[in-house]
């Protein structure tokens, strides 16, 4: 119970550098949260952050999937999506999977109009490839849906690392 008193007690901008990146670099999800103070519980603040995100416009929806890195090649990164990367053994790559990488990130950026979007913690390389070959397959309507949910995986696992 102590921790969510500790929450609803930071100020916006102490809040702001601890949930500011929990979407990718869309740190207005983090400030409407904020606005909503104070929370009953970890779970209130919780659905409140994901609610925000879920209750956007499709349009802003497409703004946070493109503010998302290309898996692998991709060199400016938070400190999230470096960690995440990096557990994934992203960065160790040979030179045939990084050409993999780039050529699979340029087709389905072409197609859908924004990056491969997976919640890549706890994932191979093998499988992050596997998939990303596999739903660049997919139409617009079934990947922007499956982006979406990823978005909320990788937001989920965020804060869940914070709050833990």
């Amino acid at each position: 119970m102590q921790l969510i008193k500790d929450i609803n007690l930071l100020t916006k901008k102490e809040f702001l550098s601890i949930f500011g990146n929990i979407f990718e670099k869309s740190d207005w999800i983090a400030i409407s949260t904020f606005e909503l103070k104070p929370f009953k519980d970890i779970k209130d603040f919780k659905d409140k952050m994901m609610n925000i995100y879920e209750k956007s416009s499709k349009e802003k929806i497409i703004i946070i999937f493109n503010l998302h890195p290309k898996l692998a090649v991709e060199k400016k990164l938070t400190s999230f999506s470096s960690k995440e990367q990096f557990e994934a053994k992203l960065n160790t790559c040979t030179k045939e999977e990084m050409i993999e990488f780039r050529n699979l990130n340029e087709h389905y950026h072409e197609k859908f109009g924004f990056p491969f979007i997976m919640a890549v913690k706890g994932k191979s390389k093998n499988e992050i490839l596997d998939s990303f070959r596999q739903r660049v397959k997919n139409n617009f309507e079934v990947e922007f849906n499956e982006a979406k949910l990823q978005v909320k995986k990788i937001a989920s696992l965020r804060l869940n690392e914070i709050l833990n």
